[in-house]
């Protein structure tokens, strides 16, 4: 962190700060995400990253050993949080629990942009194996929600 405040530049933007990609594997299928670390100093047990999903794309399908807490800052989409898909709308709150399958998408006509905090030491995503995919679509709007974009990788 370069300074105390950092100045917000735009809607997801702030000063000092760089965008980054959003995974650095290619196993992982997403689309048009980007992500950015807003806090992680050494001192905090945690992370506060943001994450913004242009209209149209989505976050991978995985899970972790550790919790999320979320906070949708800018427009709006649906996320996938174990056996219910939610409509998520700016200012909504998402808690994703331990070894939770997850999955954010924003809508078609507008971005889905969020703060999520995890722990500063945490695990790698878990992706879904194919019998997991396959127990996530039995169950009722799940498989419609999966369809939105390209299958997950088992």
């Amino acid at each position: 962190m370069t300074g105390p405040v950092r100045r917000q530049l735009d809607a997801s933007r702030w000063q000092g700060v760089d965008v980054l990609a959003y995974k650095q594997d290619d196993r992982s299928p997403f689309r048009d995400v980007t992500r950015q670390v807003l806090f992680d100093d050494p001192a905090l047990a945690c992370q506060l990253r943001y994450f913004e999903v242009a209209p149209g794309g989505f976050t991978t399908l995985e899970r972790h050993e550790h919790a999320h807490a979320v906070v949708v800052q800018r427009g709006r989409g649906r996320v996938l949080v174990g056996d219910r898909v939610f409509d998520v709308r700016e200012h909504d709150l998402v808690h994703v629990p331990p070894l939770t399958w997850h999955q954010f998408r924003a809508a078609a006509d507008a971005p889905l942009g969020f703060l999520c905090m995890v722990n500063a030491a945490r695990d790698r995503p878990q992706l879904p194996t194919d019998e997991d995919v396959e127990r996530l679509r039995a169950m009722p709007g799940i498989a419609a929600f999966l369809d939105e974009g390209p299958p997950p990788r088992g």
